[in-house]
């Protein structure tokens, strides 16, 4: 490799977190267009791990540095959601973090995954919401968690559990929901009341409100929930269940122990 491919390369791979994946289009605003990129593998610099995507030559890459390029590299809203987030800042702790575990991702719901990311084995299994029961506009309630040499964007506490609330209960159970609130008591109403003022969901905005209140946590005594809408008509959690009458929801009755 002649001194100028030498710098460059050297260059690259300065400016390459470890541990994260790189798609072409990154690659190319660096000046590693196909021909070099080309060079680069067949010199084991660099590794394909699919179609526009590359990882460095030896490297383990996981799901986690491969959100980073897509939040990053592609600006996709994409970010690490409910007991996935939950569990990554030490709040869900019987949620397996290993290879096996299920992987939360949510999205906008104008949003596909890239091929690449789909189609790599990433050692987890993954389930990706595209929607819109948040303001999209906005990234409200969104947090950076550092990995190492990068950080990826993740859901804080609060709005982690609205998007656990929103999967009851084709997703999650109503029991788990309510064990993640059970250790949340440190919650910031201010931020609660802004999410639940955005969210579109109404079911997901009286479960939550329901779980918070049955915990009685002090921040909830702090919410300040005029300007939050909570639609009309009763919802169902479940057919067979209580009804509570405040938020007009009918959730299943507690398990002995629960």
């Amino acid at each position: 490799m002649d001194g100028q491919k030498s710098s460059k390369i050297n260059q690259l791979m300065k400016a390459w977190p470890k541990g994260t994946v790189a798609v072409y289009n990154w690659l190319a605003s660096r000046g590693v267009y196909r021909q070099l990129a080309g060079a680069y593998i067949k010199g084991s610099w660099i590794e394909r791990i699919g179609r526009g995507a590359f990882k460095q030559a030896g490297e383990t890459v996981g799901w986690t540095g491969a959100l980073y390029a897509m939040q990053t590299q592609l600006k996709l809203s994409v970010h690490a959601a409910g007991k996935t987030a939950l569990g990554l800042q030490g709040y869900a702790h019987y949620v397996p973090m290993g290879a096996g575990q299920t992987v939360v991702l949510f999205g906008s719901p104008i949003e596909k995954l890239p091929e690449w990311f789909r189609r790599y084995d990433w050692k987890i299994k993954l389930r990706y919401a595209a929607t819109g029961f948040l303001d999209g506009r906005k990234n409200t309630g969104l947090a950076d968690h550092a990995l190492g040499d990068y950080s990826i964007k993740i859901s804080s506490p609060e709005r982690a559990l609205l998007e656990v609330c929103y999967d009851v209960p084709d997703e999650e159970s109503y029991e788990e929901a309510g064990l993640l609130m059970e250790g949340l008591t440190t919650l910031r109403s201010e931020l609660v009341r802004e999410l639940l003022k955005e969210c579109r969901s109404v079911k997901a905005k009286r479960l939550f409100m329901h779980l918070a209140e049955k915990q009685g946590h002090a921040w909830v005594k702090k919410l300040d929930l005029k300007r939050v809408d909570f639609g009309s008509g009763k919802r169902m959690i479940g057919k067979h269940g209580t009804y509570d009458a405040k938020y007009k929801i009918v959730v299943p009755v507690a398990k002995e122990g629960t």
